[in-house]
């Protein structure tokens, strides 16, 4: 008699072991599925792995990307987005997934300019206490005859620029950014702590 009710035991207790693990599993999964859901539609982390948005954002710099708001509104001026780059770039040898980082500058149907280390946007002159300095070359540059040569920004796309004028690729070189390229907008440093916070 008593070695069954070891028996029983034994089975009782590798049933309970068995849903222990089930749960984990199930919770495992869960948590997965939720982290992918909210990568794909909220948020996600990125890093920075350039220079061309000082003094705004460092190398190494960690963000958070959010990809609601503009499911509800088209970017807005002075937004700081992380796309994928454009087909120019690709051309260029870029991946189709890498990120870039710049801030929006002039959107459709406006024009921008560059005369005298100013940005002009529709013919008034930007005030711009975010950039590193000056950006140094006109835009257009007619001299340079493989840069963007347009000022106006077509439909459903954006002129954008790294606030590191002068050490930045962007709009100035490639052109346009089509809006589905953009992942998100940065709004939040999370590393390095001293910096933390709403960017």
């Amino acid at each position: 008699m008593t070695h069954q009710k070891s028996d029983i035991k034994q089975k009782s207790d590798s049933s309970s072991g068995w849903r222990a693990w089930r749960e984990n599993i199930i919770l495992v999964a869960i948590a997965l599925c939720l982290a992918f859901l909210i990568r794909t539609f909220i948020a996600e982390p990125r890093y920075i792995p350039s220079e061309s948005m000082v003094p705004t954002l460092h190398t190494g710099d960690r963000l958070v990307v959010e990809k609601i708001s503009y499911r509800l509104h088209p970017p807005k001026f002075g937004d700081i987005v992380v796309f994928q780059p454009p087909q120019q770039l690709q051309n260029q040898g870029y991946a189709k997934d890498q990120a870039f980082i710049k801030r929006i500058i002039a959107r459709a149907g406006e024009e921008v300019s560059i005369a005298d280390g100013i940005v002009y946007l529709n013919g008034k002159p930007l005030q711009e206490t975010y950039i590193a300095e000056p950006p140094a070359r006109p835009y257009p540059d007619k001299q340079d005859t493989t840069a963007c040569q347009q000022v106006k920004v077509p439909a459903n796309e954006f002129f954008v620029l790294g606030d590191n004028r002068n050490d930045s690729r962007d709009s100035r070189y490639w052109c346009f950014l089509p809006q589905e390229n953009i992942i998100g907008r940065a709004v939040f440093r999370f590393w390095p702590l001293d910096r933390f916070g709403l960017i």
